[in-house]
């Protein structure tokens, strides 16, 4: 059997920067946003706030239960973060402190534009560290990860979050789907996940499905059911 990606590897330096590089360019971007509506950086703080929440609790759902027999289990724990739980935690953590505020402005297609610039800079960090790793395959797609040749997921995905971003930014120039373009790409980013996963090499939790699988048609399901019930003529 070959080991796990994850055995393999540490948190590299280019990986931190990128996370941290994510984090910044997001806080800019709300930063410039908030000088000119204020309320917009609580409501930032919130997404945050919800998105880290939200990383943590599904990382633990879905993988950090295997963690727990392995020897650097606490390293695990207090790295292991979902970016499936990240966008979720972040949704909530926006309706909430838009709930507190009382903030009733459509703040949906400003995050759908930051959300996979950040995403696609983490995976940037994904490809440079050797994590995230896909199944062993026999292929020309490989990539090696720790000297066995793997299905290149993060790579797969940095393509398609910019490809979600070039999508969005023609919506939103166009005006199409105006004030829903969060859960378009909810909806797109929960479908693609689901498929994707079974080309991760991610734990199954039971019938050959990973608990990421679970929470990608969730997030599929919100996205459609609110991109549906926000429906308007464009």
């Amino acid at each position: 059997m070959n080991p796990h990606w994850s055995n393999m590897t540490s948190l590299s330096a280019p990986y931190r920067w990128t996370v941290l590089g994510g984090i910044l360019l997001r806080a800019a971007w709300w930063f410039w946003k908030s000088k000119r509506d204020p309320a917009m950086l609580p409501v930032y703080i919130g997404a945050l706030g919800g998105a880290f929440l939200g990383a943590k609790l599904v990382y633990l759902f879905a993988e950090g239960w295997r963690d727990w027999s392995m020897e650097d289990r606490w390293l695990r724990l207090a790295a292991g973060k979902s970016i499936l739980g990240g966008l979720l935690g972040g949704y909530l953590g926006v309706e909430l402190m838009k709930k507190l505020l009382d903030y009733r402005k459509s703040t949906g297609d400003l995050f759908a534009i930051i959300a996979p610039v950040g995403i696609a800079i983490g995976r940037v960090g994904c490809c440079l560290q050797g994590c995230c790793g896909g199944r062993c395959v026999k292929s020309g797609w490989a990539v090696m990860q720790a000297g066995v040749a793997r299905w290149p997921s993060a790579q797969v995905e940095l393509g398609f979050q910019l490809l979600m971003l070039v999508v969005i930014l023609i919506l939103h120039k166009r005006g199409t789907f105006k004030d829903r373009l969060f859960f378009l790409y909810l909806a797109a980013y929960g479908i693609f996940r689901f498929f994707h996963e079974w080309l991760r090499e991610t734990p199954q939790m039971a019938f050959g499905v990973s608990g990421y699988q679970i929470i990608a048609a969730i997030m599929a399901a919100l996205g459609a059911f609110m991109f549906w019930k926000r429906r308007k003529t464009s």
